[in-house]
């Protein structure tokens, strides 16, 4: 394994529990960072036909991170909203279709869908507190659902979903299946064919390690060249090396959706990422999150006045561990998250008490040391 000392090189003192807000960056990636601007600096775009190959091998290792077909079904954009937007403007609504959500999503994926009632377009919103949250999904369906969306981690609570048990229901049910994987991917195993996934988005700058303004937006062959295109522009035509040409359609591969020029900073940057987690395997990614996530939540157990909301079954968690302090109100809690910033333990306010997200470097040793702050 990579010497994670000399990759995470964080300061003295320093806690650092947020990935799932804005994760760390290797060394490799700053080191690719700062060599990518040296060479802009100093010869400009002279080797840019490296570039293109380094964006060809991202393609390839974010092919592997999700198990697609080919590197064809991978397309590179901003962010994860612009991806659900491309799902959400590239089906062709009716009035009185409707969707399948949650009652507990983070706001990209609740917002672009609401954006469709004025298409005539109805969300709904399942309340996945109780025991069984993918039933909860499932008894909304109806003959006119048209999409399920869902994210395979809660933001705020950290419950974990069965996306194969979902992705199953729609492809019976010829269901488009949307996954906001934000907080999955690069803390879990992931394989949007197992799950039957027709769209699977997520940022780079969480758990993956990435730079913020870079994002995987798969699509599955069978959807590629369905969706309706809303964006234009040179890159996104097949022959898009011919800038003479005329005549134009558009990319078979995913390509299609990426209209102008990437961010190709964001590109070294990810790349150099993405190869960290090759080198380790994320077999064993996620068997080192979750156990400092169950390290975690043992030690919130242990405290009578704390109360885990996350849930500890095995399967229904991943890297995200969140909590209530019983003697404290909101107004307490947002309190004690600024007293926890202040004395640089990395965290962030979410569900009304305190979200930790270590990665599979975390020390779990410094684990201990946080509960003085809190106790």
């Amino acid at each position: 394994m990579s010497d994670l000392k000399h990759e995470f090189p964080l300061d003295k003192n320093l806690t650092y529990l947020n990935h799932a807000a804005v994760g760390v960056w290797p060394r490799r990636t700053a080191d690719a960072v700062k060599a990518f601007a040296e060479e802009n600096m100093r010869q400009g775009a002279t080797d840019y036909p490296k570039w293109m190959k380094v964006e060809r091998e991202l393609r390839g290792r974010l092919k592997w991170l999700v198990n697609a077909q080919s590197s064809d079904d991978i397309a590179l954009l901003k962010n994860t909203s612009e991806g659900l937007s491309i799902v959400a403007y590239g089906l062709d609504w009716q009035a009185g279709d409707n969707i399948v959500s949650t009652d507990q999503e983070f706001p990209s994926n609740r917002i672009v869908w609401e954006s469709l009632k004025s298409k005539g377009v109805e969300l709904r919103f399942a309340d996945i507190s109780g025991d069984d949250p993918e039933a909860a999904m499932l008894e909304l369906v109806d003959e006119h659902t048209r999409l399920m969306t869902v994210s395979s981690v809660q933001f705020a609570t950290g419950m974990r979903m069965d996306l194969k048990r979902l992705g199953e229901c729609c492809k019976e049910k010829k269901i488009f299946f949307c996954v906001d994987a934000i907080q999955s991917l690069g803390a879990l195993q992931f394989d949007a064919q197992a799950i039957h996934a027709d769209a699977v988005v997520a940022d780079a700058h969480k758990w993956l390690l990435g730079p913020e303004g870079i994002a995987l937006f798969y699509v599955s062959p069978e959807w590629r060249d369905r969706l309706k295109l809303n964006q234009f522009g040179w890159r996104m035509v097949e022959q898009s090396g011919d800038f003479d040409a005329l005549d134009w359609k558009p990319a078979k591969s995913a390509q299609r959706f990426e209209p102008g020029s990437l961010n190709m900073l964001g590109v070294h940057a990810f790349h150099a990422s993405l190869s960290l987690f090759e080198e380790i395997g994320m077999h064993e990614v996620e068997r080192r999150v979750l156990e400092r996530a169950d390290a975690l939540m043992t030690q919130i157990s242990a405290h009578a006045d704390l109360e885990l909301l996350t849930p500890n079954q095995p399967g229904r968690y991943a890297g995200i561990v969140t909590f209530w302090h019983k003697q404290l109100d909101h107004a307490g809690h947002a309190a004690l998250y600024q007293r926890l910033m202040a004395s640089r333990i990395i965290c962030a306010h979410r569900a009304g008490g305190i979200r930790f997200a270590p990665h599979f470097y975390s020390n779990i040793e410094q684990f201990e040391n946080v509960w003085a702050e809190i106790i």
